[in-house]
């Protein structure tokens, strides 16, 4: 069972399209564990883990489980596979001459920073969402991410926090995408993650995707048509 994957993922691909990188992530299966503000955050049962791939073929949750319960119930022995993966990824990278750049939490919340995966993979550029305020300036220099929001009153202090750093802040809205949200400039964050990081004091606007989700009233989603002028 391999860790890494590439070109399995819609955003992924989109990401390394036109762009001279080798590009890979890593899919467990969330859980409340794996992301311990979606409970604050009203997000788990919005999560991505139902759409693309994995609301057509029930094997793409089924792999991304057992990864988790790898993960979960052997944790030196998947950090020493993930190191080996990773090891390779930046020789194929070399060898073909291109960026490797790498999103260990493609559904989950980990800090990969207290495995010291980073910090051993210099070469290596990391990006990640993530709901957990505390990471925010305290990665390393190759590891970037964006802070995902939601409207949930339990989870308002890590936006709040979020706020008070040019961290790029992701904002999922149905309806379309607004000009201005939470006092910052709306970009259209659909296209390309890298293009995103790019976006230091910016909402990165997410389109709602699959279809339960887009019927949701989770406070993870903003309903663009109910914002009032400048958000």
């Amino acid at each position: 069972m391999e860790l890494l994957s590439r070109d399995t993922n819609t955003k992924l691909k989109k990401t390394a399209k036109g762009q001279n990188v080798v590009l890979a992530g890593l899919s467990l299966m969330p859980t409340p564990t794996l992301c311990p503000s979606s409970k604050a955050a009203q997000c788990f049962d919005d999560c991505l883990k139902h759409s693309g791939f994995a609301g057509v073929y029930k094997t793409v949750n089924i792999a991304r489980q057992k990864k988790t319960d790898f993960y979960m119930n052997d944790r030196d022995a998947f950090l020493s596979q993930l190191r080996r993966e990773l090891t390779n990824l930046e020789k194929y990278a070399k060898k073909h001459n291109k960026k490797p750049i790498v999103r260990l939490n493609v559904l989950s919340d980990i800090k990969w920073e207290q495995h010291d995966i980073p910090q051993q993979f210099p070469n290596i550029f990391f990006y990640d969402y993530t709901k957990r305020a505390d990471r925010l300036g305290n990665t390393p220099s190759n590891y970037k991410l964006m802070f995902s929001y939601s409207g949930a009153s339990r989870y308002r202090k890590q936006v709040n926090k979020a706020l008070q750093t040019d961290t790029p802040i992701t904002v999922v809205f149905r309806g379309g995408l607004p000009t201005e949200y939470l006092g910052r400039t709306v970009i259209d964050g659909d296209k390309s993650d890298l293009d995103n990081l790019k976006h230091k004091g910016k909402i990165i606007g997410l389109r709602v995707k699959g279809n339960d989700a887009k019927k949701s009233n989770s406070p993870f989603i903003v309903d663009s048509n109910l914002i009032a002028v400048g958000g």
